[in-house]
Formats: C-alpha cells, sequence, structure tokens
C-alpha cells in the first residue's frame, strides 16, 4: 500500500536506548545457518504504563544461563502456531548448545500491552519480540528496532526474496527490515460447504455482504446450535475493530479524511457498523459481544456456525482433524465486499530484536531458526502439515504435502493478501497507513475505545447511534494532535 504515513513528532528515545540512527547496521558477527535440513528442500497508545519488569511476566523455559553460555528472552503470543514453536525448541538448542531461550508467552491483547511498554520505555527485558506491521514502521524511525538487513545477508538460504511481497513490504522501512515474517495473513470467508449444498445454496467466489446476510438468515438455526454466521465481536483495537474495519472500508467509510478530519459519524461508517451489529445480533454466534478469533475459531471448528469471516490463518485449525470436526466439508471464498473490489486486511505476527538487546547475535539465531524455510519442514515432520505457519513465503504452498492439504484454500489466500492494499479495498484517499488499523501512535487506544463502543451496541448495550457519536468523540481527540481544527 501508499506511504502516506503521517509525520507527528519525533519520540524522544527510551531510558538506555541506543540513539544509533535508524538503518545504521549493527556490530553483529556473521550468524551461522539456522538449520541443516535432511530432506528437501506502538509507540505507546494512551493509557499503557511503561517500565514493566521481567518479574511476575511468566518467564517459561530454561534455566538462566551458566557460564559460556548465552540466554536470551523472547516474548511471543500464544496462539497455536507459537506454542508449536515452544514444543520445537529443543532442535534448536542442540543445534546452538551455547543458548538457552526463555519464553514468555501472553495472551494476544496482553502481550501487545507488555511488548509496548517494554520496547518504548528502554526497559531490556526483552531480547526478542513478536510484534506486527502495526508496530514495526512505527517504532523502527524512533530506533527502538534493530536493522536486521545485515544478519539476513549472512544467514545461508534464508531467502527473503521468498517473503508474500506485501508482507515484506509491510515490515520495511528505508529499505531495511526490522522485523521479519512468522506468519502472515489477509481476510477471507470460510463456509460449510456441506451444509449450502443440502440448502440448494451456491457461495460465490466474490460474494457482497447482502448476500451473506441472506445465507444466514437460511442456515440460522439456533434451536440445533448452529448460528448462520460467526463474527468477532470482542472489543480491541486486534479484536473486532479488525473485520469491523475492513467493513466500514468497503462501504466506502474511513476513520479520518484526507483533512484528519475524524468520519466516524459518517454515514457510510454508520451504514457498515449498522449492517455488522445487526447481522450478529441476528444470525450470529452465543455470545458474540465477547467472541474473538479464539472463540470464534472454536465456534466453526466444532461445527457450531455455517460461515466465518475472519484472518486467512484461520486454516491452521479450521482444517487441522486433531481439533476440528469439519475438516472436509468446508470451502473458502473472498472476503465479503460492498463497494470495493476486495475487502481483506494485511496482518503479520513478526520477530524482531529491540536496540536494547545484549545479546543479539543470539536473538538472530533463534529469529532465523524460526523463520528459515527449513522451519517449515521440521513443523510438518514433527507437529503436522496443518499447523505450517501460514501467509508468511510463498514456498510454503509449494511444499507438496502442504500443497495438497491448502489446494482449497491457498488461492483466496494469496490472492487476498496481494490485493491488500488501499487502493482496492477501500474508496477514498487517506492520510495514512492501514486496512484494519490505522498506523498511527495512538490508534492503539484509540482503537480499544471505539471497539468498546461497537462491542456495546453488539451486545445491545447501546444504540449504534451512541456507539459511533462517543467513538467519534474519541477520534475528534486524536484528530487534533495532527492539525485539525474542527
Amino acid at each position: 500500500m501508499g506511504h502516506r504515513r503521517p509525520h507527528p513528532p519525533r519520540e524522544a528515545h527510551p531510558p538506555g536506548a541506543s540513539t544509533r540512527a535508524a538503518g545504521t547496521a549493527p556490530k553483529a558477527s556473521p550468524p551461522r545457518s539456522p538449520l541443516t535440513r535432511p530432506s528437501r528442500r506502538t509507540l505507546l497508545g494512551a493509557g499503557l504504563t511503561a517500565g514493566i519488569g521481567a518479574a511476575g511476566l511468566g518467564l517459561a523455559g530454561c534455566a538462566p544461563a551458566s557460564a559460556g553460555r548465552e540466554s536470551i528472552v523472547v516474548a511471543i503470543v500464544s496462539n497455536p502456531q507459537m506454542q508449536d514453536a515452544i514444543s520445537l525448541i529443543d532442535h534448536f538448542t542442540a543445534q546452538h548448545p551455547d543458548i538457552d531461550v526463555r519464553f514468555v508467552s501472553l495472551p494476544e491483547n496482553e502481550a501487545r500491552a507488555k511488548i509496548t511498554a517494554s520496547v518504548a520505555s528502554g526497559g531490556g527485558e526483552f531480547d526478542v519480540v513478536m510484534i506486527s506491521n502495526y508496530e514495526t514502521p512505527l517504532w523502527a524511525p524512533n530506533g527502538w528496532l534493530t536493522d536486521l538487513e545485515p544478519y539476513i545477508a549472512r544467514t545461508d538460504g534464508y531467502a527473503p526474496e521468498d517473503f508474500v511481497p506485501t508482507i515484506r513490504d509491510a515490515l520495511t522501512v528505508d529499505g531495511s527490515m526490522y522485523s521479519v515474517p512468522f506468519y502472515g495473513e489477509s481476510a477471507f470467508l470460510v463456509y460449510r460447504q456441506d451444509l449450502f449444498e443440502q440448502a440448494g445454496l451456491e457461495m460465490p467466489q466474490r460474494p457482497s455482504w447482502d448476500q451473506l446476510r441472506e445465507f444466514a438468515s437460511a442456515l440460522h438455526d439456533p434451536d440445533n446450535g448452529m448460528a448462520g454466521i460467526a463474527l468477532r465481536g470482542l472489543a480491541g483495537w486486534g479484536e473486532n475493530l479488525a473485520p469491523m474495519s475492513t467493513v466500514i472500508n468497503t462501504y466506502g467509510g474511513c476513520w479520518f479524511d484526507m483533512d484528519w478530519a475524524p468520519r466516524l459519524d459518517s454515514e457510510e461508517v454508520h451504514e457498515a457498523v449498522s449492517m455488522y451489529v445487526d447481522t450478529l445480533r441476528s444470525y450470529g454466534q452465543p455470545g458474540a459481544a465477547t467472541s474473538g478469533f479464539g472463540e470464534c475459531l472454536t465456534q466453526f471448528s466444532q461445527g457450531n456456525a455455517a460461515m466465518w469471516f475472519d484472518a486467512s490463518s484461520m486454516v491452521s485449525g479450521v482444517e487441522n482433524p486433531s481439533s476440528s470436526t469439519v475438516v472436509g466439508k468446508t470451502a473458502y471464498a473472498l472476503g465479503p465486499t460492498e463497494r470495493t473490489e476486495y475487502a481483506g486486511w494485511l496482518y503479520s505476527w513478526a520477530l524482531a530484536i529491540p536496540e536494547t538487546s545484549q545479546m543479539k547475535d543470539a536473538a538472530w539465531e533463534f529469529i532465523a531458526w524460526m523463520t528459515h524455510p527449513d522451519y517449515f519442514d521440521l513443523v510438518g515432520n514433527e507437529v503436522s502439515w496443518e499447523a505450517l505457519p501460514p501467509g508468511s513465503r510463498l514456498s510454503t504452498y509449494e511444499i507438496p504435502e502442504y500443497a495438497e492439504l491448502s489446494q482449497n484454500y491457498a488461492e483466496p489466500t494469496l490472492d487476498s493478501m496481494e490485493n491488500a492494499t488501499q487502493e482496492n479495498a477501500m474508496t477514498v484517499e487517506v492520510p495514512y497507513d492501514g486496512l484494519q488499523n490505522v498506523v498511527i501512535p495512538e490508534f492503539q487506544d484509540l482503537g480499544t475505545r471505539v471497539g468498546q463502543q461497537f462491542s456495546a451496541a453488539i451486545a445491545g448495550s447501546k444504540t449504534v447511534d451512541g456507539a459511533l457519536a462517543q467513538s467519534q468523540t474519541f477520534a475528534s481527540s486524536v484528530a487534533r494532535t495532527y492539525g485539525w481544527e474542527g
């Protein structure tokens, strides 16, 4: 997408952080090749508290390093693919006996807050952090992240050109990657093909929201435990606002116009949010207002929803025969649209090294292991081929075992990711980057507050009009930071 990011005043370097200019190469010895494969082939948002110490963060893993060994602390999100990495850590330590790895594994919202507070304050608790394409372009210019290009260049077989282009670009600042993707995603629709066939319904490859509402109405059967559709309602800038922002985009709305005037009170946004709220209240899963990605995955994979619009990374759970009851019964389509050609988002859980880390070489060894092409073979052989981290590397979809498994969703996954741009998924020009978020420092707090308003509307404790009026007030406060004088 275009780089129309605003340029607010540069934040001061956090205490203890290096003042090295962004883009200057770190002093590092050449990293080792991470695997020998036997076979083929945000800145601080308002309200976050800085200076969180390592105590009480739930450190798990190896004991403190002994003499001659290095110990690194890795902060990651406790999603399934990351838990797989923890389970495979013995493979890393067997090849790197001089490096101990300790994990801080936290739920998504908590991980975001703690990682942001630590990195922004220069706390230095972590040597590796899991961040995204939201934080990377905000943090790198402040000198908070280590330029990874010298490490990438010295790592045998790392193949950065193999990263999905839109993901690689989203993690690149001024020509250098400051984080590398563990997995990537856009958004699309999964549906129960067997139920559609039984009902005589046919899903188009590019459905509209009107069509989805018709399908949801036809298939909604709460008396028999079947929701017409599952959608996120749980408050959070990375939870309900992810799908809801794409709906706002495809309906012709936006968060701010080119003059930074807040637009959450526009007719287009009202139409989009009203449709989403009504769809969930009429045809959605039980407890929709508190359903995040995990809850929606459970509803769909356990056979309790006929459709689900969400992150394309869902396939690791939906198509896993050890945990899903709908394997072999599903099909996929592009995300539903209204006035745009596409309506997905672009997101990547990626790994970065805080500039405050004193163990950068060891930190890169771990990152290279977890994001190297060889890691996919390791996961496939040791865990399952369904568990491969999706959407980060193009070559993933060429692995024979995975190509066979992903034949139903590989094309919509890559199509959605390739076209996750503002030009394809929005109708208006805006002064910020982002599709499911607004890439400005204030969005963590703003998005959380607005997400709470939308969740209240889904729960029925607030009207859509009331939720949007309050959200407009929140957005107005942020807009004044960027020169809006309304």
